[in-house]
């Protein structure tokens, strides 16, 4: 029973020297979890383009990609960039494919809540005019009938601004709104003169015209000159014969401007999701294509929007360590505990250092009172001693001794217990010595 009692009087010190070291550890734990990112979403949506284009074919391939990671991706069709960057805008989708040179110049890009994952493919600009003139400048097309794209479409907008460069004002009323199928099929018939489309090679609107009889495809004489204006752009070449070896289709090197597809997002996208995405994009578009070599893409081609920090750490370093190595969920929960952790780890630390002599100083301070009565009783025997006090000086020094018995202090600490008790009956030796010295000089 004694020793349970004294194991029971150790706990209790132990707790009474705990409990501040868990408030300020809770404390901490409080305001780390601040900065702890919530448990990412398990579904996002895309905002892509038609169904038969090069937006809904690569979002179709990230979709398993991303499940395999546990993330659905919804999939939507739209008219074109505008459309996605206004679903963007109403946060009615998570990612969205942007033609490059849609968004107008900003002085000041940071205050835009959209972000760029970075470039996933060139688009080319293609150019197609009826006629055996060779044309080599968007210039000679004024007075014609061209089409540039449905209203709201990224093609229209990239082809107003070209035309626009080369003093074709965007109002004329020869710069017909038409789809890209629709324009070609005009052109065919020779309704129209030329048309602005950007797709990739593979397009099947594109491999038609390429191959269509009385049709030529404009090869752009002043292309480093539109580099320079239009930062957005790159120069390509379709070489001669690429299409067609045998009909030499085309029949000599072609220069050609392209735009790139960017994946857009908003800058609340959880990080995790991010990577996800990035990674994505390097598994089905960092392969060598037409234009492209592999490794190309993705990358942070078109700067007119602000690179995602995600992004730009991915570029630099590659995917995040842990979700190189573990389970994306698993590696979530580790990097999430990691961040809550290592502050309490550090705080922790410097606590537990402390917590000994603490402890330490919460036992001792409980004989050191006692030692405190017992200093005061001494000074009063050496300084003030009063024999007709003899009395009261003892029942303190019995009080003072009946204090220490009492004190419960873990075994750890019973010397200095004892050492107290062989300090007490020193004073009372002198108690009893100043008290028999009183009484031989009052019988003397």
């Amino acid at each position: 029973m004694e020793r349970l009692r004294a194991r029971l009087v150790a706990v209790r010190y132990l707790l009474a020297t705990a409990w501040p070291i868990v408030l300020i550890t809770a404390i901490g734990l409080v305001v780390a979890y601040q900065f702890v990112e919530p448990e990412p979403p398990r579904r996002m949506t895309i905002s892509t383009g038609s169904e038969a284009g090069a937006y809904f074919a690569y979002a179709q391939r990230y979709a398993p990609l991303l499940a395999a990671k546990g993330i659905t991706l919804g999939i939507m069709t739209s008219a074109g960039s505008l459309e996605n960057l206004a679903r963007l805008d109403k946060d009615e989708a998570d990612i969205a494919f942007v033609q490059g040179g849609i968004l107008p110049p900003t002085d000041d890009p940071e205050s835009s809540h959209l972000r760029s994952l970075g470039s996933v493919s060139y688009e080319p600009v293609w150019v197609f005019y009826r006629g055996p003139r060779r044309i080599t400048r968007l210039h000679q097309l004024a007075g014609q009938r061209i089409a540039v794209g449905e209203e709201g479409s990224g093609i229209r907008g990239l082809a107003l601004q070209l035309l626009a460069a080369n003093e074709i004002p965007p109002d004329s009323p020869k710069l017909l709104a038409m789809g890209s199928l629709d324009a070609a099929e005009a052109l065919q018939q020779g309704r129209i003169d030329a048309v602005f489309i950007v797709a990739a090679q593979e397009a099947p609107v594109v491999q038609v015209l390429l191959r269509s009889p009385g049709l030529q495809l404009l090869s752009f004489s002043q292309a480093d000159a539109y580099l320079r204006l239009f930062p957005f752009l790159s120069k390509i070449v379709l070489p001669r014969g690429v299409v067609n070896l045998v009909s030499d289709v085309p029949p000599r090197d072609t220069v050609l401007l392209a735009t790139t597809a960017n994946v857009v997002v908003r800058d609340d996208l959880h990080p995790a999701l991010a990577n996800l995405v990035l990674q994505a994009m390097t598994e089905v578009n960092g392969k060598s294509g037409f234009f492209q070599h592999a490794g190309e893409f993705p990358a942070y081609k078109d700067q007119s929007l602000v690179l995602s920090d995600d992004a730009g750490r991915y570029y630099k370093s590659g995917p995040p360590f842990l979700q190189r190595y573990l389970p994306f969920w698993l590696a979530v929960l580790v990097e999430r505990l990691f961040v809550m952790a290592l502050p309490l780890v550090m705080l922790s630390l410097p606590l537990l250092k402390f917590a000994p002599a603490l402890y330490s100083w919460r036992v001792r301070s409980r004989i050191f009172r006692c030692y405190g009565d017992l200093k005061f009783l001494e000074n009063d025997l050496r300084n003030h001693y009063q024999p007709a006090r003899h009395d009261e000086y003892v029942r303190r020094l019995d009080g003072i001794e009946d204090d220490a018995y009492s004190r419960n202090i873990p075994l750890g600490y019973t010397d200095l217990l004892y050492t107290l008790r062989e300090h007490i009956n020193l004073v009372r030796d002198k108690l009893r010595h100043l008290g028999t010295t009183h009484d031989k000089d009052n019988h003397a």
